[in-house]
C-alpha cells in the first residue's frame, strides 16, 4: 500500500470518528485532542516494547504491539492531514537532513581517531 493509500484510509477512519463523536459528544476532536491521543498511544507503545523485551508484563503480546504501531501511524497521518503537511516530502527532507548531520558527526570521529601530540589516541566529543 502506498503512502497515499494509507493517508486516504486514515482519513476515512478519522471521518468515522468525527461522526461518532458528533453523535456521542456533540463535537469532533480538535487538533490538540488528536495530538494528546497520539501521546497516549506512544505511551502504550513504549509499555508494549518494554513487554516485548521482557522488562515488564503486559497482555496482548505481538498483536497489541502491532495495533499500537498502527494507531501511532494513524495519528501521524491524521495530524499531517490536519496541518496540510506533505509527509512524503517532509520525510525525505528530514531524512536528508539527518543523514547529512550524522555523516558530519561520523567524519569528526574518523578524524579524531588519529594519534594526538602526546602519542595517544584522540577522543571525540
Amino acid at each position: 500500500m502506498a503512502l497515499e493509500e494509507f493517508r486516504q484510509r486514515a482519513e476515512r477512519v478519522r471521518d468515522l470518528y468525527d461522526r461518532l463523536n458528533l453523535c456521542e459528544r456533540g463535537r469532533v476532536w480538535t487538533n490538540e485532542e488528536f495530538a494528546l491521543g497520539f501521546v497516549g498511544d506512544v505511551g502504550d507503545l513504549a509499555k508494549l516494547v518494554m513487554a516485548a523485551e521482557g522488562a515488564r508484563d503486559m497482555p496482548g503480546g505481538r498483536a497489541a504491539l502491532e495495533h499500537e504501531l498502527a494507531d501511532c501511524l494513524w495519528s501521524v497521518l491524521v495530524l499531517a492531514d490536519r496541518y496540510d503537511i506533505d509527509l512524503r516530502t517532509a520525510f525525505h527532507r528530514t531524512m536528508t537532513e539527518l543523514e547529512t548531520a550524522i555523516n558530519a558527526r561520523l567524519a569528526l570521529h574518523t578524524h579524531d581517531a588519529r594519534p594526538d601530540e602526546a602519542g595517544g589516541e584522540g577522543h571525540g566529543p
